[in-house]
């Protein structure tokens, strides 16, 4: 857990294999552009030894924003504050990577002033509401790819190591992959290429654009979860595949229980063990999931992942790398104080949205 690691191709070093899971925070501003919170909050897990630092979503469109208080890089007028980002992650020895993402059916009509989009038009169900959502045409296809390119560029410019593609958690890279949400019978729809075809050209165009030694890589969700469906495991592995063949330097598996088997093969290995054995070495892996002490990270190393990216246990715990230094040591688990949060770096909005999870913050 505690060695740098070398990525491929590329002259960028971790100094260990720990991660700050990117996790929406709503510290910065309504513009979009970089809060101070924000930026204390995330260069507060650099300074404690996280080795890589992504970022919260980041939303490359103004009709992709997913929530208030949401970071941007549709603009030039973001790149000071993410050069100032960059640059502190930096000197405290971290990577830097943004995760890029449009929000797709889940971007809320009332942040973003107009009818959400998706891969096809459908309702999205949101509690007990049903949302209209309209239909990408081409146009919005390809402007939507170049705003991805686009983004990764200011990313670049502004200092960051490298990009994620966010592909997960129903956003609407994920939205493209569903059969659930995309039903279109053009060269965007049909089979696992086509629903895949979206991210394999931002990859590709990115890749065109910027030096071989800019790491990209990307977050899938291997399979159905909550409200997310129409993920099937086994294309979820040959997307993978794809993925790497268009320049992918990193996946990005988004388990929710980093020691879990698949849905669709219960009783076997580790979801995580399953994309090692189907991509062997060819891409480094993150994998991310009730990963709280020393033991659950190095059970998720050993079962194949490259890095651990730790999510609650980092709000919980800002120096969480030097804790589980001592292989025995437990954090303390939620919920937490208010108190304790603020010492972690946590803002009151940072917090009050945490009072949405189950148990996690005090009454």
């Amino acid at each position: 857990m505690f060695e740098p690691f070398h990525f491929p191709n590329t002259d960028k070093v971790a100094k260990n294999r720990i991660a700050l899971a990117p996790m929406t925070n709503k510290q910065s501003e309504d513009d979009g552009t970089l809060g101070e919170d924000e930026y204390l909050w995330l260069t507060r897990r650099a300074q404690e030894g996280f080795g890589i630092i992504f970022t919260c979503a980041v939303h490359i469109q103004k009709d992709g924003q997913g929530w208030e208080g949401e970071m941007g890089n549709f603009d030039n007028h973001h790149i000071p504050g993410l050069t100032k980002l960059a640059e502190g992650i930096r000197k405290c020895g971290s990577l830097s990577i943004m995760q890029l993402f449009h929000g797709g059916a889940r971007s809320p009509e009332h942040l973003i002033l107009k009818q959400p989009w998706s891969a096809s038009s459908h309702d999205f169900e949101l509690k007990d509401k049903k949302i209209p959502v309209r239909g990408a045409t081409l146009q919005d296809i390809e402007t939507v790819k170049q705003s991805f390119v686009k983004a990764a560029i200011r990313a670049y410019h502004a200092g960051f190591d490298g990009v994620e593609l966010h592909a997960a958690h129903g956003y609407l890279l994920h939205q493209f992959l569903s059969t659930t949400t995309n039903k279109r019978t053009d060269d965007y729809g049909g089979s696992l290429a086509n629903r895949a075809r979206i991210i394999t050209e931002i990859l590709e165009s990115i890749r065109l654009h910027l030096p071989p030694y800019f790491l990209v890589g990307v977050r899938i969700s291997p399979e159905d979860k909550f409200t997310y469906k129409g993920i099937d495991f086994d294309d979820s592995l040959a997307l993978g595949e794809l993925l790497v063949q268009s320049g992918a330097d990193f996946l990005d598996i988004s388990t929710w229980a980093s020691s879990n088997p698949p849905l669709k093969y219960p009783n076997t290995v580790p979801i995580i063990s399953w994309f090692r054995q189907r991509l062997g070495n060819q891409v480094p892996l993150f994998v991310a999931g009730e990963i709280w002490s020393g033991q659950d990270a190095i059970q998720a190393l050993n079962a194949g992942a490259d890095f651990v990216s730790i999510g609650k246990a980092a709000i919980g715990h800002a120096n969480w790398p030097t804790i589980v230094q001592n292989k025995d040591a437990i954090p303390a688990l939620p919920p937490y104080s208010v108190e304790h949060l603020r010492q972690q770096s946590l803002s009151p909005a940072f917090i009050r949205y945490m009072n949405k999870w189950k148990n996690f913050v005090q009454e």
